[in-house]
């Protein structure tokens, strides 16, 4: 039975009963198949499954959809209870922050000031604060965070390892729609004619993917973005696996970022760059 608490008193009474390791699934809600295919990779492995829900007010910046960002708790804890979770945990903003805004945050060093850092200032520190905090609340000993925001599950991973918490971070594959569109809580923002031009995002990847070397990867991820007139790219870039330079073969990282219509997506892909023989 999947227990909903709201308080960090009803939490820690709750966690005070795990019976060994608590696995922990941090949502903002609006929960889709992705956050699911993350619930199922913890109860795998984790007996005592927390999956938190909070939209958190610090990772949004100006002009941003904190206030219209899909708040669905019913439908939410019901897809919780469905999964085998345990506990879900949905604290007011003044559960996470007593007091009001914290005096001191997290600080996303040079990997937060790139790509989506540079694109969204603030964006990082405010995601890092709250994970370190939910981390520490829910005494989680494993954390699960989908691919699909890549340079936020590189960020935890490295403020888990910098900082000592104790913390297996682990990553899930992204989850995709039959079509390739990557599964996103503002998906339901889009428009018919406006989902269809979003598909160019997984298709670029796709083409690009399946390139050899990194001028070709990004070209033809780029000839497919730019045939979409209803696609405004904020950035497409290739990287190292972890967010560094991209190697002249070896494991790397495609990622891209843009609008369409009013909505930001991102979505990223794994591959491999070869030398030509």
């Amino acid at each position: 039975m999947t227990t909903l608490v709201h308080t960090r008193a009803e939490l820690a009474a709750e966690l005070d009963r795990a019976p060994g390791e608590i696995a922990v699934v941090m949502t903002m809600g609006a929960l889709h198949e992705g956050h699911r295919q993350l619930m199922r990779v913890a109860r795998e492995r984790s007996a005592f499954v927390v999956v938190t829900i909070f939209v958190n007010p610090l990772q949004f910046g100006p002009g941003e959809d904190f206030e219209k960002y899909p708040r669905t708790l019913d439908d939410d804890v019901a897809a919780c209870a469905a999964e085998g979770v345990t506990v879900v945990f949905a604290p007011s903003r003044d559960d996470v922050y007593p007091g009001g805004p914290p005096s001191i945050t997290m600080h996303p060093g040079p990997l937060g000031e790139i790509l989506e850092g540079a694109s969204r200032p603030g964006h990082f520190s405010g995601m890092l604060t709250v994970v370190q905090k939910l981390l520490m609340l829910t005494r989680a000993d494993v954390a699960y965070f989908g691919e699909k925001d890549f340079q936020q599950l590189a960020l935890i991973r490295r403020m888990a390892r910098d900082l000592e918490l104790g913390v297996e971070i682990v990553g899930v594959p992204t989850v995709r729609e039959s079509d390739g569109l990557a599964l996103s809580s503002r998906n339901r923002y889009l428009s018919a004619e406006q989902r269809v031009s979003a598909l160019a995002l997984s298709r670029a990847l796709r083409e690009g993917a399946a390139q050899s070397d990194p001028e070709s990867v990004l070209a033809a991820a780029n000839k497919i973005l730019a045939e979409e007139p209803g696609v405004r790219v904020d950035y497409l870039a290739l990287t190292g696996a972890d967010l560094g330079a991209a190697p002249e073969e070896g494991e790397a990282r495609l990622l891209v970022a843009a609008k369409v219509g009013s909505t930001r997506l991102i979505d990223n892909v794994p591959l491999q760059l070869r030398k030509d023989s």
